[in-house]
């Protein structure tokens, strides 16, 4: 045992007080983690707080869980863990949270500050230097040598977590810290100001000059739409440019599906891929354009891109663009205002020049058809090729979850078949009410984020849905789930191993290699933790689903089922 483990005597404030006074003093109310050795003091000083605390049984699904919990809220999710190899495993979630821009504020222990510093002194869980591993992964890192230093570390996390764009934080307190007397007053006026991302004036200006002038505007809404909450600024420019909007997979939400201006979020597809190119004007908001947005780098533009981003690494980092680099939804907004003032015309003409209303298409369109025929045209085209597929079975199984599944309520999907079918073709029916992990692509994401909502929301039900290959990384989360007795349906298709991979290697290769797996018996297991469960058909799904997620509580649906993807459409090119 270490000899700065504590022994129970009368308590004295210290550094781990300073950590929740601090998280709650700049806003927070509950906080995601899994004690350890070291951080034994900050999980102390939880007792004596008004944090919510959520304790998940792996690091990793409780980085999970907090990355949902922020894409929610719209907040910070503060995660505690410890030392060494509890920080090691809240990696993986960190770089989903960062390629999500989910605010995880992660708060790490260290060993005692003597260890720090790259010696080797044999401490338990010691490494040559912790934060190095979190530096590639995160926004910023911060550590406190003092708890006199923790609460504006603390402060400086946090406003680094909020501004744009949002991303995880890794902060780290050494073991002797958080343990020793605080010989300060409690933390009362913290406060964090997230830095403001505003737009340029002149790029506005020019932006708005291009999209004025387009006969053939396009809008591509990314994640980067969703997490500044820009939904509303997005169909107003889109409906004043009377522009077709697609959403990228992370994107999903931003735009009204049902919409006659929504092109959906059909990315794998060369249609799509062909209607982007050809815009004139192509405006490119909350987007990298990476491989999945740009149908794996096949997409390449005919006209002008017009590009606002947050991230200034992603800025132009895929095409040539007029950059603007700022929060989407300030961007947006003044957008919105100069494309009106400009479609309005000095006087107040309604026909002026480049107005939208002196044609549907713009001047020299000729015969071109409408806007919201070319978008009918296009899914019509997109559907067409889908069904000369045969692909009932899941197109079966995709509508009965759709179905089922309350339109407020929120689902959460693992990287699974039935996944990649939802970023093209699943309805969420409202704005960030579809969280996925196909930013850094991890497996085990579903069912752990989905905890992670249904704690910010209780009210409403949530879907977690997973393969059988992803939902053996969170089986031990059920115990989670009946301990906080959380409403979260779990849907696992069931179909013998890695699907996905299971399809890549037998086309490239012929045969498929290390993806078949030997599973549990899904339903007998979730009932050994005290979930209801039931093995269902895919005739039956949308009925026994609905009922589950109709239930108080935690739930599992099992349904066996060998899925297929859609062709994919970039290998042609």
């Amino acid at each position: 045992m270490s000899s700065t483990t504590p022994t129970p005597t009368q308590h004295r404030r210290n550094g781990g007080d300073l950590v929740v006074e601090s998280l709650a003093a700049l806003g927070a109310d509950t906080v995601f983690g899994l004690p350890g050795q070291h951080a034994l003091g900050v999980f102390d000083a939880l007792r004596r707080s008004a944090l919510r605390y959520v304790g998940l049984r792996v690091e990793n699904n409780a980085g999970f869980a907090a990355d949902a919990y922020a894409r929610t809220t719209h907040g910070v999710a503060p995660l505690l863990v410890s030392t060494g190899p509890g920080a090691l495993m809240t990696l993986a979630a960190l770089q989903e949270a960062a390629a999500g821009s989910a605010a995880v504020l992660a708060i790490g222990s260290q060993v005692p500050l003597a260890g720090i510093g790259g010696g080797r002194h044999g401490y338990l869980h010691e490494l040559t230097d912790q934060s190095a591993s979190f530096r590639g992964v995160v926004k910023s890192v911060h550590t406190a040598r003092t708890a006199s230093q923790i609460p504006s570390a603390v402060a400086a996390a946090w406003e680094s977590a909020l501004s744009a764009p949002h991303g995880p934080v890794w902060l780290e307190i050494p073991q002797d810290v958080l343990l020793a007397e605080a010989d300060v007053p409690p933390v009362a006026g913290l406060e964090a100001r997230p830095r403001e991302l505003l737009p340029r004036p002149e790029l506005i200006a020019a932006a708005a000059d291009r999209l004025t002038q387009a006969r053939r505007p396009v809008i591509l809404a990314g994640g980067g739409v969703v997490r500044a909450g820009a939904e509303a600024e997005l169909l107003a420019l889109a409906e004043q440019l009377r522009a077709p909007v697609a959403t990228t997979f992370g994107g999903k939400g931003a735009f009204p599906w049902e919409h006659p201006l929504s092109l959906r979020s059909w990315m794998e597809d060369r249609y799509t891929t062909a209607f982007l190119e050809d815009a004139d004007t192509l405006l490119v908001v909350g987007s990298g354009l990476g491989e999945l947005s740009s149908n794996y780098h096949t997409f390449r533009p005919l006209g002008r891109v017009v590009q606002i981003e947050a991230d200034l690494g992603k800025l132009e980092s895929n095409h040539a663009a007029l950059g603007i680099h700022a929060d989407a939804r300030a961007a947006l907004a003044a957008l919105v205002k100069e494309v009106g003032e400009r479609e309005a015309g000095p006087d107040g003409d309604e026909d002026a020049p480049g107005s939208k209303a002196a044609g549907a298409a713009g001047p020299g369109a000729g015969d071109a058809p409408s806007p919201e025929a070319a978008v009918s045209d296009l899914l019509a085209r997109v559907r067409d090729r889908i069904a000369g597929q045969h692909l009932d079975l899941e197109q079966q199984v995709l509508a009965s979850v759709r179905d089922a599944l309350p339109d407020g309520a929120v689902s959460c999907w693992d990287m699974t078949i039935l996944a990649y079918w939802a970023w093209s073709a699943f309805d969420p029916r409202r704005t960030n009410a579809l969280h996925s992990a196909q930013g850094a692509g991890g497996l085990g994401y579903g069912f752990p984020a989905a905890l992670g909502v249904a704690v910010a929301d209780p009210e409403r039900p949530v879907l977690a849905v997973s393969g059988d290959g992803g939902a053996m990384y969170s089986i031990a989360e059920l115990a989670t789930a009946r301990q906080y007795d959380l409403p979260v349906t779990w849907l696992i298709v069931d179909d013998g191993g890695y699907g996905i991979l299971r399809e890549y290697m037998t086309d490239a290769f012929g045969a498929a290699t290390a993806t078949e797996l030997t599973r549990p018996d899904f339903v007998a297991l979730a009932e050994s933790f005290g979930v209801p469960a039931l093995r269902t058909t895919p005739e039956q799904l949308r009925t026994d689903l609905a009922a589950a997620l109709a239930a108080p509580g935690p739930s599992v649906v099992v349904l066996p089922a060998h899925l297929r993807m859609f062709a994919p459409t970039h290998l042609d090119s």
